[in-house]
């Protein structure tokens, strides 16, 4: 038992630096790994007479990429990482969503309790039995919940 009390409590722990730090070192090689291509292609014609200049330039350009690239990487990287988590959590809170209404519709209890919890984040508590009614018929009426 606590062994699992352990582990559960361990998971807490942002796993998303693991990812987002991938992702920018995936993103850091492409785009040090294109501005050396490109720069390749621009000193081809003078690298056939200054192969050890043209070698020390290239390595330049590859630090000064890395150098420039790495705060820009790690900042897109996070964004596009907390961006995908909340669109997980959307869908996610959606599909829950959707299994539960399917699920009240076929249990009259749930459906009673939704209900109800419905009506209680009305304008506040009903005076009396009446007054809940006539909120309940209204919520029904703006929701097009009447075919149920």
């Amino acid at each position: 038992m606590n062994a699992q009390a352990h582990t559960t409590a361990s998971l807490g722990t942002p796993v998303e630096r693991t990812s987002s730090r991938a992702l920018a070192s995936l993103l850091l090689a492409a785009g040090v790994s294109a501005l050396v291509v490109l720069a390749d292609q621009l000193l081809e014609s003078w690298a056939e007479r200054h192969e050890m200049a043209a070698w020390l330039v290239l390595w330049g350009i590859a630090v000064a990429a890395i150098v420039l690239l790495r705060g820009i990487t790690r900042v897109a990287a996070r964004k596009a990482m907390g961006a995908l988590d909340n669109w997980s959590a959307n869908v996610a809170q959606r599909r829950a969503d959707e299994r539960l209404w399917a699920m009240a519709q076929t249990d009259a209890r749930l459906m009673a309790d939704l209900q109800s919890a419905l009506d209680r984040n009305g304008e506040g508590p009903a005076k009396d039995v009446v007054d809940l009614g006539q909120r309940r018929v209204a919520r029904i009426l703006r929701d097009r919940l009447y075919y149920i």
